[in-house]
């Protein structure tokens, strides 16, 4: 689930096209910042989850969007 975190948030569509490693290097940051941020202030694994299934889904929202614009 991290690494398809990792590429959506790092900008590679989940409808096709091409990624590029800078972006997934970035998602991969990101993730990581996210899950240490939610661990430093003690919250549970369930919601550690949660949150970050709330970040993909907007990620892949914006996506959808953004293909849809073209």
């Amino acid at each position: 689930m991290y690494a398809i975190a990792a590429v959506v948030l790092g900008g590679t569509s989940l409808m096709g096209g091409k990624g590029r490693m800078f972006g997934t290097m970035i998602g991969v940051l990101i993730i990581g910042v996210l899950n240490n941020g939610l661990n430093i202030i003690g919250v549970s694994a369930f919601w550690q989850q949660v949150i970050q299934g709330l970040v993909i889904l907007v990620a892949v929202l914006i996506d959808v969007i953004r293909s849809k614009r073209k």
